[in-house]
């Protein structure tokens, strides 16, 4: 279902549609060009790494491709939805309902159980789609946590953290995932787990994934993968999913 070509890709809908991105950053008298003319296209099923040296300007794209920071020049669509000039407002509605994100410090909150964690996005949504409780529990049995539903944060481990986390973005069944470097903070063997249960969840619900990370080896498990440096996608190859 997930085995896409070039061709394949541009028969698909397209979840996610960046044109001409660029952000300037003021660092004193000097202004970082973090992000330079960056045009991508990701489809719907896709798993998509980009992969960059540290300052490359990876989170900065992700940001902007999130919402969660406005570009200097050029445009976004997400799910069809022109989001570049949106008010916060209705920006925080599609961030709740149409992106997941995962970071790299998980960002749980410490006082809540992984079951309630998972629950929030879907009691904030403006209208929801699911049952709170129903839709936590089959995420978090889905990414292997069925006997951690009523730990806290501080009773798992990073791992499991980490896949708290994705279940969390998963709420509300975005047409899009973004994940920051979500092994960055993890050995290497809860990074394969990590790395597997993006991979399960992909598989599993053909969610659109698009994975930021500086670990080429991590990035080329994708289908696709991107190469950023200074700002600019420079080349493209084909991951092993």
């Amino acid at each position: 279902m997930n085995d896409l070509t070039n061709g394949q890709a541009a028969a698909r809908r397209v979840v996610l549609r960046a044109t001409n991105l660029t952000k300037d950053l003021p660092l004193g008298a000097v202004v970082v060009h973090a992000v330079r003319g960056v045009d991508m296209d990701v489809y719907e099923g896709e798993m998509v790494g980009i992969v960059g040296p540290s300052g490359s300007g990876k989170s900065t794209l992700l940001g902007l491709i999130g919402g969660l920071d406005a570009p200097t020049t050029g445009r976004i669509e997400i799910d069809g939805v022109d989001v570049t000039n949106m008010s916060e407002g209705k920006l925080t509605e599609v961030r709740n309902e149409k992106i997941g994100f995962v970071f790299q410090f998980f960002n749980l909150i410490p006082t809540l159980t992984a079951l309630e964690n998972v629950m929030l996005p879907i009691q904030f949504a403006r209208k929801p789609k699911f049952n709170p409780e129903k839709r936590a529990r089959e995420l978090l049995e889905l990414l292997g946590l069925g006997d951690r539903m009523k730990h806290r944060p501080m009773e798992l481990s990073g791992g499991q953290q980490q896949r708290v986390a994705i279940a969390r973005a998963l709420a509300n069944n975005p047409p899009l995932l973004l994940a920051d470097e979500p092994t960055g903070n993890l050995d290497s063997e809860a990074s394969a787990v990590v790395l597997q249960a993006l991979r399960d969840v992909w598989q599993e619900t053909g969610t659109t994934i698009v994975l930021v990370t500086h670990n080429l080896e991590l990035a080329r498990q994708m289908e696709r993968v991107l190469h950023l440096v200074d700002g600019r996608i420079v080349r493209e190859e084909k991951g092993a999913a």
